[in-house]
């Protein structure tokens, strides 16, 4: 349900800095890149991040999606996502996560077992939306240019645009106090336009394939803040947990008043085991911050 923000240093140096109030410059890979036939393949330009990945973003901007009275901002919860880190041989190992409408659900799914690359997880993100959403997430292991082709071609069974990718939004604190929010939860996050993200590893590697699996593709816990007004904002996104860590959160989540709106897995095997819980709340923004704070403490996260 994310669009995977770049990593900021976990710190409020990091603000101090005025780090999490200027948006990444990301970096391109050069033309002579071998990234260079997956991004003829998919369409647009990939970004690396850390962990020597590349991903690529597939946000529904075609969707107009309401949630109890607010309009989801991709960068929010409808951000689809693709990452792929090299692997031996000139392979790849291939993550992401497809934001898709009911309807596209099985002719993607068809489409993507066609082209070899599989799912690990079709469920919800949130609750009570309008239109209904659902999240796709996948994972294939081979040749990348070939991965690449089987997941544009499955994603053109969707409206997901395919065209170039819009230039990053010009990040905008109006209304939000992201100095306060970083306060409460103790970690920077970053604007992606109006939309403030912040990214938690994990504290463990986490594995899958035989590999291991970056941050980056998947494996932090993600919050993501959208202004409402007067100070508020909807917040939304995923903890990723041990299995012994998820009533504690849930427990410190609704302590906060903020709604659990789903527990699952992303993946099949990897190791540890882990979980994900997704959240929903529309308050004041530095006060579900935190809550969120509170959450965070019952992880094993690097906070």
């Amino acid at each position: 349900m994310r669009l995977l923000p770049t990593f900021p240093t976990n710190s409020l140096a990091a603000l101090t800095l005025g780090l999490a109030a200027t948006p990444a410059i990301a970096q391109q890979p050069s033309p002579t890149s071998p990234w260079a036939s997956v991004e003829a393949a998919l369409g647009r330009k990939g970004t690396m991040q850390p962990g020597n990945v590349i991903k690529f973003s597939f946000p529904r901007s075609d969707l107009t999606v309401i949630v109890g009275g607010v309009t989801l901002k991709p960068a929010l919860a409808l951000g689809g996502w693709v990452a792929f880190k090299e692997a031996a041989g000139g392979q790849a190992m291939a993550m992401g996560d497809l934001v898709l409408t009911e309807d596209e659900v099985s002719p993607v799914m068809r489409a993507l077992q066609t082209g070899g690359v599989e799912q690990t997880a079709v469920h919800n993100h949130v609750l009570k939306e309008s239109p209904r959403v659902m999240y796709m997430h996948i994972l294939a292991q081979g040749d990348p240019t070939k991965i690449a082709r089987a997941i544009h071609d499955a994603l053109g069974q969707s409206k997901t645009p395919l065209g170039p990718a819009s230039p990053p939004s010009t990040a905008s604190a109006a209304d939000l106090d992201t100095a306060g929010i970083a306060r409460a939860l103790g970690i920077a996050g970053r604007l992606n336009g109006a939309v403030y993200q912040v990214a938690v590893p994990r504290s463990e590697k986490i594995m899958e394939m035989g590999a291991e699996v970056p941050p980056s593709m998947g494996v932090a816990t993600a919050i993501n803040f959208q202004p409402t007004g007067g100070g508020k904002a909807a917040i939304t996104g995923d903890f990723v947990l041990r299995g012994s860590e998820v009533n504690p959160v849930i427990r410190a989540l609704r302590e906060n008043g903020i709604e659990v709106t789903a527990v699952h897995s992303h993946m099949l095997d990897e190791e540890p085991r882990l979980f994900f819980m997704h959240f929903w709340a529309n308050d004041d923004a530095v006060q579900l911050a935190r809550g969120l704070r509170a959450a965070l403490d019952r992880t094993a996260s690097k906070k």
